[in-house]
């Protein structure tokens, strides 16, 4: 019998949202001829029954777009006055829905959990362009994040070999370094500064004083989150953001004056911000959210809630929102230090 389902898209958007949303539509037609709608604007239009309906002919070449189609927001479904699983409840049955496909990061996957406990069908993919979430091996964006911003670094290399200059660029990535790690391995950097390892403003320098010092100009690359050893919190001047947590961005321009005044070199930052989740995704990208959609479409056709997707090595795998909430991947220490022998 064909049933319908809802799919939302939570959290901060992400290269490869509009992929998976591709792939369940259409695996779940195909397959199952079960039929979809669209929760707009994240938790918001699932507690407010604002849908928009998803079929062939709207998810048709959707894979190479990206942000998402439905809209995201920090609206959470506990938290506002009409929100909680009693009038959840009443809005997918109102809608005749079966069952919601809930697309994001830790967040999301949290209230997904807490939804589940209190009797709502619901099932997860998750997202996030950080990379940080434990249970799975990689999360569709990350790779995006990457190749834009080693993109970065090859053309910050090239300003910087001409003025003689020292770069710092400041990537993404508030309690995890992967960003910042794989560009600056890929982009050949000088140094690589990530929340999990603590680097001194003397150690720093040493990097780029050595670099200078054989005719080259430096290129260090910073997480949002890294702090230098004297300071109590991530730098922040922004105020909080949806969930009250300090808006990170701008270490690299605290950085960049400390380095030009210990060295005595020009230093120049560029934060990346928000163009690391903007634009096409890449191909990687496609193919693992395409995946995760189809595998997402075939755990609400045998009513696997409480679930969500993950990439275990090269399959899609299913876990429980038990084992995918609450748990960090940082980069380990050993990991750092392998490549950290090569900095400067």
């Amino acid at each position: 019998m064909a049933k319908r389902f809802g799919i939302l898209t939570s959290g901060g958007d992400c290269p490869g949202l509009n992929a998976v949303i591709r792939g369940a539509v259409l695996k779940g037609e195909t397959v199952y001829g079960h039929e979809f709608v669209g929760f707009k604007d994240g938790w918001y239009g699932l507690v407010y029954g604002d849908i928009m309906e998803l079929d062939r002919t709207h998810v048709r070449g959707l894979s190479n777009q990206g942000g998402t189609i439905l809209g995201t927001s920090r609206f959470g479904p506990y938290t506002e006055p009409d929100g909680g699983p009693e009038n959840i409840k009443k809005v997918l049955k109102n809608l005749e829905i079966d069952g919601v496909i809930a697309i994001g990061g830790d967040g999301t996957a949290s209230a997904a959990k807490r939804l589940h406990g209190d009797g709502i069908n619901i099932v997860g993919v998750p997202k996030t362009i950080d990379n940080d979430i434990d249970a799975t091996d990689y999360t569709f964006g990350f790779n995006t994040a990457v190749e834009i911003a080693t993109e970065a670094i090859d053309r910050l290399r090239t300003t910087g070999n001409s003025h003689k200059r020292c770069m710092v660029l400041e990537v993404m990535g508030r309690h995890a370094g992967w960003i910042a790690l794989h560009s600056g391995i890929a982009g050949g950097a000088h140094a690589i500064l990530i929340p999990e390892q603590p680097e001194s403003l003397n150690q720093i320098c040493a990097w780029v004083t050595s670099v200078r010092n054989r005719g080259r100009a430096p290129m260090v690359v910073v997480a949002e989150g890294f702090k230098l050893p004297d300071m109590k919190e991530e730098y922040s001047v922004k105020g909080l953001d949806g969930f009250n947590r300090p808006r990170l961005g701008g270490i690299g321009e605290v950085l960049a004056p400390l380095i030009e005044e210990r060295t005595g070199i020009e230093t120049r930052a560029t934060v990346l911000g928000h163009i690391q989740r903007g634009g096409v995704p890449t191909a990687w990208d496609r193919v693992l959210a395409t995946r995760m959609g189809m595998a997402v479409a075939d755990l609400v056709a045998e009513g696997g809630w409480g679930q969500m997707v993950a990439l275990h090595g090269t399959e899609i795998n299913r876990i429980t929102f038990d084992e995918a909430v609450g748990k960090l991947k940082q980069v380990p220490q050993d990991q750092y230090q392998e490549i950290r022998v090569i900095f400067g």
